[in-house]
């Protein structure tokens, strides 16, 4: 949960920068739903958190203990890339951005459930079920859509 919060909140900075940048009103309706189900998301692991007496991270810490970046974090240079686009280059570079993005989250996933007792939690492992069936369809969408700007 403490991971996720991190990773939820880069996608929601790069939904962030779509409003000003993209030139696809189909990358404007994928940014809103992504932002808007993982704000919800962030939320409620807030929650789920501190009803546990457990530490809720701040939203911008996008690396792991090591201090390598979580699994599917875009780098510093990839947001600044992603951030400087505009039109069909953004919207080129928001979705290959998204899609490893969303990649991460299923490695993220993948580990929880290769845990000993990890997603006993009749909580976690709803969650994470759903983080799973969600992202392999948006990362679906999203392929689909890229293939109109590798052409």
């Amino acid at each position: 949960m403490q991971g996720m919060i991190s990773h939820h909140a880069q996608a929601v900075e790069m939904t962030d920068l779509v409003a000003s940048r993209a030139s696809s009103d189909s990358i404007r309706k994928l940014a809103q739903r992504i932002q808007v189900s993982q704000a919800d998301e962030i939320k409620m692991m807030e929650r789920w958190l501190s009803t546990r007496g457990e530490e809720v991270p701040s939203a911008h810490a996008h690396q792991t203990m090591g201090g390598a970046l979580m699994a599917g974090m875009l780098t510093p240079d990839e947001m600044s890339r992603l951030s400087a686009a505009k039109g069909r280059e953004f919207d080129r570079l928001f979705l290959e951005g998204m899609i490893k993005h969303h990649e991460g989250a299923l490695v993220m996933v993948t580990d929880l459930f290769a845990a000993p007792s990890a997603g006993q939690d009749s909580d976690i492992f709803a969650f994470a079920s759903d983080v799973d069936a969600d992202q392999r369809m948006e990362i679906d969408r999203m392929r689909a859509m890229l293939k109109e700007y590798q052409q």
